[in-house]
């Protein structure tokens, strides 16, 4: 029976390890695909000047702000419009708060690169956004570019 056992065990562990290697080799090939999508949105509108983060991210601060930037636990305050790489607004929000480290990745790599008052575009590849749990009108795997203000934060 112990026999048995500790080969249900060792099978068990191999099929995990095989959907988690599976798992990875989509993402990357997700973050590849995503990549492509923003260099050729980026060539279509040569008038942003974005930078890449080693995380994926394309930022371009628009407005510094002044002050202190925040910080992970921050609780930040945004007024923000997302859309998708053909423009289309999917989501818009005023007043917008929430501690950093709830939100999306991409935002909590990106907001902290201003200050209160700042404002930054940022082009999010999926896997930074929601993945391929695309809330709302936001399809799944979609690379999302916001407009994000920040009016404050404590």
């Amino acid at each position: 029976m112990k026999k048995y056992f500790l080969l249900l065990s060792a099978v068990i562990i191999t099929l995990m390890m095989s959907c988690d290697n599976s798992v990875k080799l989509n993402q990357a090939k997700q973050a590849k695909t995503d990549d492509s999508l923003i260099r050729i949105y980026l060539k279509a509108n040569p008038q942003l000047k974005m930078q890449k983060d080693p995380s994926g991210i394309y930022y371009q601060v628009l407005s510094e702000g002044k002050g202190d930037h925040p910080k992970d636990n921050s609780l930040v305050t945004v007024n923000y419009t997302a859309a998708l790489l053909n423009d289309m607004v999917v989501d818009k929000g005023n007043g917008y708060s929430s501690p950093l480290d709830h939100l999306i990745k991409g935002w909590q790599i990106g907001i902290p690169l201003v200050k209160e008052g700042g404002s930054i575009l940022l082009i999010v590849p999926s896997g930074l956004a929601y993945g391929a749990n695309g809330p709302g009108r936001i399809p799944e795997n979609s690379v999302l570019v916001f407009s994000v203000d920040l009016t404050e934060f404590n």
